[in-house]
């Protein structure tokens, strides 16, 4: 420990390498540990679904014995190709769904309690007596949170993939299927993976807010900082609707809702900024519902999408929520070199 420090003075790098692990090692749980058990629980249902069908099966008398996809695959035209590609990789990123989740719950809780649990247990006045300042040490459970254990998080979806697909794999073969040519084509696998990585840091700008309205919360906030972080700018939508001040403004209420709400307590969870590319998740109707167009939506292969991404990176909601973001960071960093004490 002494000698990290003493190295620290002189290395900012080697430092904030040290604090990235020190997040790591005190919240290994969440970040490798919840992410892994999330693809294993995947992993248990693909299997009952498969002896509940192969039992469906025996009792119905159904059979796909001898079932030739060498000639199938061989004689499929490119565009039916990209179609079963698009299959597998939605089917794929299904599965991931309860991983991405996971990730949500465990970024948002982290946060919460980054600042607020060392001020709880007085260990911030042992943290503050390091050579460590409070801006670097706010940033690094900001990247901690948006890199660090979004790649733990992936990592863990790639293994959920291969394990299914082995999984899917050895069901075919023992019905005489071979699943070699179409299952595991390693270019929309690999491209998928790729792209999965390549998103981290738009996932990250438009999670800023969020960060930064968390970590504020986390060390500003004496006691129960979830109340804070939830219940003020829910209670505030909620007075807002009551009087109908924004309205007055010709504003519909749900523009509060959609641009401050969900961008503070939302924007950790992957893919977020889907709506503000070409896609359109929620599109406005009639007054201030919002419906869910599907008939114009291929939400996984337009998440997946480099033009999808691109138009994400130029839009300016994205910027302003960083922007914003931030400050509230800044805010963050403010607060946590004044406040020592908090209460349970």
């Amino acid at each position: 420990m002494n000698t990290q420090i003493g190295t620290a003075r002189s290395n900012p790098t080697q430092t904030f390498a040290w604090l990235l692990k020190r997040e790591y090692w005190e919240h290994r749980g969440g970040f490798f540990w919840g992410p892994m058990i999330a693809g294993g629980v995947m992993i248990v249902i693909a299997m009952l679904t498969l002896i509940i069908a192969e039992a469906t099966a025996a009792r119905h008398g159904i059979s796909i014995n001898g079932m030739n996809l060498d000639a199938i695959s061989r004689n499929m035209t490119a565009d039916q190709v990209r179609i079963f590609n698009s299959g597998v990789t939605a089917a794929l990123m299904g599965i991931s769904v309860p991983v991405m989740v996971t990730l949500f719950f465990v970024v948002f809780f982290y946060l919460l309690g980054a600042l607020y649990d060392d001020r709880r247990d007085r260990s911030v006045l042992f943290w503050k007596s390091l050579p460590i300042s409070d801006l670097d040490t706010v940033l690094s459970k900001v990247a901690t949170a948006v890199v660090v254990a979004p790649l733990f998080a992936i990592a863990a979806t790639i293994v959920l993939h291969i394990v299914f697909l082995c999984l899917i794999s050895v069901y075919a073969a023992f019905h005489g299927v071979n699943p070699l040519p179409l299952l595991w084509n390693p270019v929309p696998l690999v491209s998928m993976w790729i792209k999965l990585v390549c998103m981290i840091p738009l996932n990250a700008l438009w999670a800023l807010p969020t960060v930064g309205w968390l970590l504020l919360c986390s060390s500003f906030a004496r006691s129960k900082p979830f109340l804070w972080a939830v219940a003020l700018p829910v209670g505030f939508g909620l007075m807002v609707g009551f009087t109908q001040l924004l309205r007055q403004l010709s504003i519909p209420d749900s523009w509060y809702w959609k641009n401050i709400v969900a961008r503070i307590l939302f924007g950790v969870f992957p893919g977020g900024w889907f709506n503000i590319g070409n896609g359109k998740l929620w599109t406005a109707g009639s007054g201030d519902d919002f419906n869910f167009s599907l008939s114009r939506l291929d939400l996984v292969n337009s998440l997946l999408n480099w033009n999808q991404i691109l138009n994400a990176l130029g839009s300016l909601d994205l910027w302003l929520g960083a922007i914003a973001g931030v400050g509230l960071i800044a805010a963050a960093v403010y607060f946590r070199r004044r406040r020592t004490e908090a209460y349970s």
